[in-house]
């Protein structure tokens, strides 16, 4: 956990710094693809997910360590070569638990999150999941397992496979020419985020892409039909922790209806999107069926509101990168405290920018979490012994957020409605 957390703290700015110039550049060219509420709640769906890694909230079923100590012919050294073997293989597995994310209903629970942008930009990519609490493909590394690549290579190389997938998430670079052929590009990916029937479920791979071409999912991007971006059953929230279980929602309560026991029991493995006959009509849920004329969520915001997310999303970034750097100073069962709060904080900005008037108690929750923190504690976790006066600037920072809450609950949204009815 420590490990990874310093990997994030150097990680974050690098990736803060490209969204910002992806955003900079989008002005100047007039062609602006990242509205700032959007990237908001993508930055708060990554922060979710990356507190629930380094918090270590997932089990998995059948270790990579396991295999290779039952399995391998030979064992390699930590060298240039294992971790080739290593990269190749993690992209396989890679595209075929992406595949199968889009074509199982219960696997898409974990995945309809990192596509529940209506947007397409560097910041969406941070749309990660923190519904996936189960590692059920470990057994697509045996190729790496046979060969006795070592545990701690796969480790290293994972998260390095992941964050390479970041820079393809933009709508700024075309075409790139005989790279096309070879690499997993931007257009390859607007392809494979894209709603319009032409292209839903194309292109899995993540960074090789001759999986897709290999195994029958390859789609180009064409001149004359522009991606159309989000989920066909659109969120309909900036709430990143509702988007997580949104679909499982769904098959929960299908399931629970399904007069069938057939159904009941396979639901969960049907093509994704599958529901039992006629539960379309009998429990209608909103559902896009022409990808060219529908009006995108949340697009009617106050400046006030868009700029004080802004700040919230910043101010938890803060707070977060406290955790990454001392996990072991906070340690057990603290993180798991502070990991709570972060959860908190972002269910009751996120509602905020939902315009849910229950974001006054989110609120509320969140700042008696923190009373009972530093009451119990001293002081946050430590910090104190970095910044003498944090307990002052931190409750000082709680008590604005609840009353700038109130305000926008009680005040703004109300005038704003007004506004746009009126309009």
């Amino acid at each position: 956990m420590e490990e990874y957390g310093k990997i994030l703290i150097i990680a974050m700015p690098i990736f803060l710094a490209l969204i910002v110039i992806e955003k900079i550049y989008g002005i100047y060219k007039k062609n602006d693809t990242a509205p700032l509420i959007d990237s908001v709640s993508s930055i708060s769906s990554g922060i979710t997910n990356s507190v629930k890694d380094v918090l270590g909230l997932s089990v998995t079923f059948l270790s990579y360590e396991w295999l290779v100590s039952k399995i391998a012919l030979q064992h390699l050294e930590a060298n240039v070569l294992s971790y080739f073997i290593a990269f190749f293989v993690i992209d396989f597995y890679g595209y075929w638990s992406h595949r199968l994310a889009h074509q199982i209903n219960f696997l898409w629970n974990k995945h309809a999150i990192h596509h529940s942008s209506e947007e397409f930009n560097l910041a969406c990519a941070l749309r990660q999941p923190i519904a996936s609490l189960v590692n059920l493909f470990t057994f697509l590394l045996i190729p790496a397992a046979l060969l006795g690549v070592p545990a701690s290579v796969i480790a290293i190389t994972l998260p390095i496979h992941l964050f390479l997938q970041f820079w393809y998430h933009t709508k700024h670079i075309k075409k790139m020419g005989f790279v096309e052929h070879i690499l997993v590009t931007p257009s390859h990916h607007r392809v494979h985020h894209a709603i319009n029937p032409e292209y839903l479920d194309k292109n899995h791979s993540q960074i090789f892409i001759f999986w897709d071409k290999l195994f029958g999912t390859f789609q180009e991007e064409l001149d004359d039909v522009p991606p159309v971006f989000g989920i066909t059953r659109p969120a309909s929230t900036w709430n990143p922790i509702k988007i997580n279980f949104q679909h499982l929602s769904l098959l929960i309560k299908d399931a629970w209806r399904a007069p069938k026991w057939k159904d009941k029991l396979t639901i969960w493995f049907k093509p994704t999107g599958w529901r039992p006959e006629n539960f379309e009509e009998k429990y209608p849920v909103n559902k896009i069926e022409n990808v060219f004329n529908f009006e995108k969520y949340g697009t009617q915001n106050s400046q006030k509101l868009i700029y004080w997310s802004v700040a919230q999303v910043l101010i938890t970034l803060l707070f977060v990168s406290y955790l990454f750097d001392n996990i072991a100073k906070i340690g057990l069962p603290n993180i798991f405290i502070y990991g709570f709060f972060i959860f908190v904080t972002i269910y009751s900005y996120t509602e905020l920018m939902d315009k849910n008037k229950y974001a006054v108690l989110w609120e509320g929750i969140r700042l008696g979490i923190a009373v009972c923190i530093i009451g119990y504690y001293g002081d946050w976790f430590g910090l104190n012994r970095v910044i003498p006066i944090s307990n002052y600037i931190i409750f000082t920072y709680l008590i604005l957020s609840f009353l700038t809450t109130f305000y926008f609950v009680n005040f703004d949204f109300k005038t704003n409605q007004n506004q746009y009815i009126t309009s």
